[in-house]
């Protein structure tokens, strides 16, 4: 499946389709035969309608102008900034980002460049809040070139209520900063990863919008060099 700009993501229109037939459903049953019983579950279907359509709400995102800036690949807060070790970069800097339900959820690429691996994990749902979830959750990760040849790796996480990790692209494939990618259902978090290359921009908790907060910087010197 490849990515979408329709207002509504269209991995959610099954879930649309099933909750309106059945708020139409209890709807008509309350109408005729004036049930209250029939009522009351009705307008519990019709939030549901409500709560799915918004979670699937996909809205166009415009990256700052300053292309050397790493922008935010998802909607929610900052949960983590500090040093980690990713199989693919070693020794490195992360950023994780949490999502709640009620954040937009679907992925925007970080920064600029060519895919050259992909990967996909089996692994448990621990609360992505969890430290353990970055290394025991079902996950799927990208590893990314710039043109200036500094690897990133980004990874979707699954968590607690989170059972579908959906990824659009694969290796090869050219992607642009900010552009969609992929999408995690109901709650999840992102992981970046990221070498001297990155200079990190933001703190613990802040909240993140997907494809225009500035969340690094690449810095054409490793940080610490001198000029």
């Amino acid at each position: 499946m490849k990515p979408s700009k329709a207002v509504i993501t269209p991995e959610g229109y099954p879930f649309i389709a099933y909750s309106s037939g059945l708020f139409l459903f209890l709807s008509a049953g309350a109408w005729l035969y004036a049930s209250v019983a029939l009522a009351v579950p009705a307008l519990l279907t019709l939030l549901l309608v409500i709560f799915i359509t918004s979670f699937f709400r996909n809205p166009e995102r415009k990256p700052p102008v300053d292309e050397s800036l790493m922008v935010a690949p998802a909607d929610g807060s900052i949960v983590y900034v500090g040093p980690a070790d990713e199989e693919h970069l070693g020794a490195c800097q992360k950023i994780s980002i949490f999502m709640t339900i009620f954040n937009v959820h679907v992925n925007r690429v970080p920064f600029s460049g060519v895919v050259i691996d992909s990967f996909y994990k089996t692994g448990k749902f621990y609360d992505v809040r969890h430290s353990r979830a970055s290394c025991e959750n079902e996950q799927s990760g990208l590893l990314i070139e710039t043109a200036e040849g500094t690897r990133y790796v980004c990874v979707q996480v699954a968590g607690l209520i989170a059972r579908r990790i959906l990824c659009y692209t694969g290796v090869g494939e050219q992607l642009e900063r900010g552009s969609r990618y992929g999408m995690i259902r109901f709650g999840s978090r992102l992981d970046i990863y990221f070498t001297e290359g990155f200079k990190p921009l933001v703190t613990m908790g802040q909240i993140t919008v997907a494809g225009e907060t500035p969340i690094a910087q690449f810095a054409e010197k490793p940080i610490g060099e001198c000029a």
